[in-house]
């Protein structure tokens, strides 16, 4: 990795969302005080999402990838992030992901089903990326803390488990910040 590069940071939010909500602005300011490049991408259609358009749109804005890029997630933008590594080709490979309430799998939700039509193709996704860092709430009212496991077990993903902070829609995220900054140092 070429240390003189600039490292980037993708902030993918989730459906319906969008950059300026939750913590995102927060984190992107945060970021930006100590230096580093921050993007939110406007994902397509957020209260109507399609997986294509997503991972096509994070491919655009990423452009070439490399030890130098960062992501994190929320939510549907997790899922997002690991379709768009599963489908990245050659060698490129990023510097780590922060996936906040995070999940691979049935939400029971039609809306974004069609994200979930395949199983991820773990091997893939960990081909181009191997530091990961899972943020889940005891109480998610939309994702169960199974998918921590999940990201444990084929992700070798630092599960933290942080106490009644529901689907993480707040203001500001520290824990969020910390890992970005430890999996960037």
């Amino acid at each position: 990795m070429d240390d003189n590069m600039q490292k980037r940071f993708f902030i993918v939010h989730g459906w319906g969302g969008s950059p300026e909500g939750n913590w995102f602005p927060w984190l992107r300011d945060m970021l930006e005080s100590r230096g580093l490049a921050v993007y939110l991408p406007r994902m397509p259609n957020a209260h109507n999402p399609v997986e294509g358009e997503w991972v096509k749109a994070l491919d655009h804005d990423v452009g070439t990838l490399d030890g130098n890029t960062y992501f994190i997630g929320h939510s549907l933008g997790c899922i997002t992030i690991l379709r768009y590594l599963e489908q990245i080709g050659g060698e490129q490979v990023a510097g780590g992901c922060v996936l906040v309430a995070g999940f691979s799998g049935e939400l029971g939700i039609a809306q974004i089903q069609n994200f979930l039509a395949k199983p991820v193709d773990w091997r893939a996704v960990k081909s181009h990326c191997s530091k990961f860092v899972s943020i889940a709430s005891d109480n998610d009212p939309y994702v169960p803390l199974k998918y921590s496991v999940i990201f444990k077990r084929e992700l070798a993903a630092k599960c933290l488990i942080q106490p009644g902070m529901g689907h993480f829609q707040m203001k500001e995220l520290h824990v969020a910040l910390n890992e970005l900054l430890k999996l960037s140092a």
